[in-house]
């Protein structure tokens, strides 16, 4: 229930914008596409900080729509992007008013993240998706490789995340560790679950590399001692295999 306030509240800022019908239907298509996706964690979490509904709703709202906007370029990226149907003509498009959207919420009043801090977010995820260059040009998968990655369009994309939505709360100090663990542990764990050619085309020994990294991503987020990274752990361990001998 949580996670779907947050997407309900996401519905009614695209409504407002009271876009062409058809751009619209584009963007939503691109909201569903990623919900459930962050949706309760970025409830759960900016709750445990101690947040203002209002000013909840207002922040998961904005990086959801910063979400959206990452997980649409990875999917033209990938060719994955089956929700519209001229994905190269229409997603372009929808990703630049999603990226917009974006920082136009959580540079709004009812958000109310300071601008320092949402401008250090922006420069953190423009240096995210650095790594994506690389991944793109991969033809041969290491461990030091899918690390480097990893740690960019995952870790720093949830530093970011976390450093905008617990500003100016009691977490605030604790977001940069807690986000970079938590996008690296989902990260490997994603690409586990789902036999990406990123893990599985790699050597045991490296398989083996990573997963290690994981683990001890997953004991940093356990120190963090919070429910919403608790309930995070819970979806990701089970999936998370033994090194292999």
């Amino acid at each position: 229930m949580s996670g779907g306030a947050l997407f309900q509240e996401s519905l009614r800022m695209l409504r407002r914008l009271e876009l062409p019908e058809e751009s619209e239907r584009d963007v939503l298509a691109a909201l569903e596409a990623g919900q459930p996706g962050p949706l309760a964690l970025f409830y759960e979490a900016g709750a445990e900080a101690g947040l203002p509904r209002e000013m909840l709703l207002a922040r998961g709202a904005g990086l959801f729509f910063s979400f959206c906007a990452g997980n649409l370029a990875d999917d033209l990226i990938d060719g994955d992007c089956t929700y519209h149907e001229s994905p190269m003509r229409v997603g372009p498009c929808v990703q630049f008013l999603l990226q917009n959207l974006a920082f136009a919420t959580l540079a709004g009043e009812q958000a109310c993240v300071p601008a320092p801090v949402l401008a250090e977010a922006a420069r953190t995820l423009a240096m995210a998706a650095g790594p994506q260059a690389l991944e793109v040009r991969a033809r041969e998968w290491t461990a030091p490789l899918f690390r480097q990655v990893a740690e960019g369009i995952a870790g720093q994309q949830w530093a970011a995340y976390l450093r905008v939505l617990w500003a100016g709360t009691v977490l605030e100090e604790r977001a940069a560790e807690a986000g970079r663990a938590l996008g690296v542990a989902a990260h490997v764990v994603e690409d586990i679950r789902s036999r990406d050619t990123r893990f599985t085309s790699m050597p045991r020994e490296d398989r083996n590399v990573v997963v290690g990294w994981a683990r001890s991503a997953t004991e940093a987020l356990r120190r963090q001692d919070l429910r919403c990274l608790d309930a995070a752990l819970r979806r990701i361990e089970p999936i998370l295999p033994e090194v292999e001998s």
